[in-house]
């Protein structure tokens, strides 16, 4: 299956993505506080339903760069779609692709992480979980090695994968290539992805991998360490920048790890007014939805309160 139409956004949300939300004054609820670095979750967060940057949030992001302070993409999509998250970035900074599995420099090409699970471990994992929760339809993202994540996705018949990409479709004892994945999407016709992931959780040691969903049916199995927050680590060491001075943005639980990292320590976590219950619940703010350029309302604020000592 080929197809040249743009890969459509990774998740659409259903409500909340056009609600506009009155911002606190930051100039109380965050002191003296400015961040040092933006990092933002790209799809239902950065991007419109549609797919895209919106004039505003661009404006936005070249505001923030412009006052010396990066903003890094981070994002649940693999290095297949890398130029699509090119486009969104502007063809600059830091990109956190593949939920942390995959860094790279867009402005020297340079993949600074890329982490990959062995052929035996991901066939374990997929055992274990369908021992609790049944047959499960099974989509690959290959290899950890540059030249070969670049491949199309590996989906199984009747996965319904959704979006119109390069892929090869193939019988389940052929989906798994021989090495090594970046990642495995599993997909359940019993269980949503909320319940899914719980039992997975259940089953699986963190040791052994890392699971997660972002929201669009199916969960995720990573390499273990593999998650946001791990991958955005990558980034901060690159520009020297501390956790304590990050301000995050994100919607959905696979933004959980970095969410939780920086608000711990004692940077700023701000959810989506479209943001699943438990990124609502974790995040200290919300902004407006991303069709209502929540990421950017919240970027003007802030950066309209000047400079100022942490």
């Amino acid at each position: 299956m080929t197809s040249s139409h743009p890969v459509r956004p990774a998740f659409v949300p259903e409500s909340g993505a056009g609600t506009v939300v009155e911002l606190p004054d930051l100039a109380v609820s965050l002191g003296s506080w400015r961040p040092a670095l933006v990092a933002s979750d790209l799809d239902g967060t950065l991007l419109t339903s549609d797919g895209v940057v919106s004039p505003r949030t661009r404006a936005a992001i070249d505001a923030c760069r412009a006052a010396g302070i990066p903003v890094v993409g981070v994002t649940g999509r693999g290095p297949r779609l890398l130029d699509s998250v090119r486009a969104a970035l502007g063809g600059t900074g830091i990109a956190v692709l593949a939920q942390g599995g995959y860094v790279v420099d867009l402005d020297r090409t340079e993949v600074l992480r890329t982490v990959g699970m062995s052929n035996e471990d991901a066939t374990a994992v997929i055992g274990a979980i369908e021992g609790v929760a049944g047959e499960l339809i099974v989509a690959v993202e290959d290899a950890a090695e540059q030249a070969e994540a670049l491949r199309p996705l590996r989906v199984q018949h009747g996965f319904d994968w959704p979006y119109p990409e390069p892929a090869h479709l193939l019988p389940r004892h052929e989906v798994l290539p021989v090495g090594a994945v970046l990642k495995v999407f599993l997909r359940s016709a019993r269980h949503g992805e909320d319940e899914l992931l719980r039992l997975a959780r259940d089953v699986v040691d963190p040791a052994v991998a890392e699971l997660t969903h972002a929201g669009l049916g199916f969960i995720e199995v990573l390499p273990p360490g593999v998650t946001k927050a791990t991958g955005l680590a990558v980034a901060l060491e690159h520009h020297g920048v501390d956790l304590g001075r990050v301000l995050v943005f994100g919607d959905m639980p696979n933004d959980l790890p970095m969410i939780q990292a920086v608000t711990a320590a004692g940077g700023r976590a701000v959810a989506m007014a479209n943001a699943h219950p438990e990124v609502l619940a974790a995040a200290a703010d919300r902004t407006s939805g991303s069709d209502a350029d929540g990421v950017a309302r919240y970027l003007e604020a802030v950066l309209a309160l000047g400079s100022a000592g942490v």
